[in-house]
């Protein structure tokens, strides 16, 4: 199968490539972006390098949506137009009018729409949902979760490409993963940002109370507040509050402490990408995505409504 990347703005690229250079089944066809940074991408996989998306479109079976969150719908077109299965980064989508947008798209295309969501492919959140559906701790009444990191800065924090700060980086990851987890659709945030880590024009901190629909009731704190000589990029953990116990998951704990110059830490756990990349490719035959197009829509809707519960400061409804 070769698979083009329409853009590769955001870093995860990096992490996708790799894993169809190892798949058996699967080859890089090339790459569309920005000059510079489609070269520098092209030159480290060893791959074609387009100046025409049409170009690339033509010789991929399937591209990987990369770009700026704020492109992903113009992308998503430009893809199903051309009858080409896709991989999109997340967020999906960062408002409604690009859901609808994407949804105009694929409706008329018959292609398949995946949104990466490596985390569900974590053995920690696996035996997390296994525990919980088998009754260990009894009814699930609430979940605290975090997704810290780093500010990636760059396009991230500029609005008009990537939608929103922290909250709209960090929010949809964990969103996912409590809706697989609760087997329940949120029905309620209410949300507060902050510039508390930079102190410039975007959200670097902030913190949403998640209501859902069986009534359980989660906490997640989608920050960048992780200094820039902290020794990881940052964390995804939930712990699990039910009415017979309390199961605690730390997603990234996998890791060796390492000391040189520095303290960092250097992860030994499953490659979740590799997993992702394995589980598209798979679908495609299928004609059907594990992870959809609504699960990705849903994700980004507990962050679009974070975002007007800031702004008016009272809980909004999830729609």
């Amino acid at each position: 199968m070769r698979i083009g990347f329409l853009s590769v703005a955001h870093m995860h690229a990096y992490g996708y490539a790799p894993a169809i250079v190892a798949h058996d089944g699967a080859t890089i066809s090339g790459v569309w972006d920005e000059p510079d940074r489609a070269a520098q991408f092209a030159a480290r996989f060893e791959t074609k390098q387009f100046a025409d998306p049409s170009e690339l479109l033509a010789e991929s079976d399937a591209v990987i949506v990369c770009s700026e969150n704020k492109r992903h719908a113009e992308l998503i077109e430009w893809a199903a137009g051309a009858g080409k299965h896709v991989l999109c980064e997340k967020p999906l989508v960062t408002n409604a009018a690009e859901e609808d947008r994407v949804r105009n798209a694929v409706a008329s295309s018959g292609i398949v729409l995946m949104t990466a969501f490596p985390c569900r492919y974590s053995p920690a959140f696996t035996r997390l949902v296994a525990r919980v559906r088998s009754g260990d701790i009894g009814t699930v009444r609430a979940v605290c979760s975090t997704n810290h990191g780093m500010c990636p800065f760059g396009w991230f924090v500029d609005t008009e490409l990537s939608g929103g700060g922290a909250m709209m980086d960090h929010t949809v990851h964990v969103a996912d993963l409590l809706r697989v987890l609760l087997q329940s659709e949120p029905v309620e945030v209410y949300a507060q940002t902050g510039t508390n880590m930079h102190a410039q024009g975007f959200d670097d901190v902030a913190m949403l109370q998640i209501r859902f629909a069986n009534g359980v009731f989660a906490s997640l704190d989608a920050s960048w507040s992780r200094p820039k000589g902290y020794k990881t990029w940052g964390d995804v953990t939930m712990n699990v509050v039910g009415d017979a116990g309390v199961i605690e998951m730390d997603m990234f704990a996998q890791a060796f402490d390492v000391h040189t110059d520095r303290h960092w830490l250097a992860g030994y756990g499953s490659g979740l990408d590799e997993l992702l990349i394995a589980d598209f490719i798979n679908a495609i035959p299928q004609n059907k995505a594990p992870i959809s197009m609504e699960d990705g829509f849903a994700a980004s809707k507990v962050a679009i409504a974070g975002y007007e519960s800031a702004r008016i400061g009272q809980p909004i409804a999830v729609s």
